[in-house]
């Protein structure tokens, strides 16, 4: 089974809302065992507009992935989110 990713292009406007995103959004990343590949950090911008902060999880599978983003526990995070960042996110399946 090909594992999923959620990769979050993310422009935060107040940081500290958004830490109340993170410690919202845990209880569904733990139930769907994400595994965080990158959060933030350095990066190079090659092509296009890029956003100030990039995240790649990884997932067992597409349905982990996408059942942890329309999760009640998510969902509330994702709210938060909204409200604090400016953001584009997908999911991709892996090879």
């Amino acid at each position: 089974m090909a594992k999923g990713y959620w990769i979050a292009r993310v422009d935060v406007r107040d940081a500290e809302r958004y830490k109340d995103y993170v410690a919202a959004a845990k209880p569904a990343f733990e139930k769907y065992g994400a595994n965080f590949l990158a959060r933030g950090g350095a990066f190079t911008e090659l092509e296009g507009k890029a956003r100030a902060r990039n995240v790649v999880i990884e997932f067992p599978s597409m349905r982990h992935a996408v059942d942890c983003y329309h999760s009640p526990e998510y969902q509330i995070a994702a709210k938060i989110r909204q409200e604090a960042a400016d953001a584009e996110m997908v999911v991709v399946e892996g090879v």
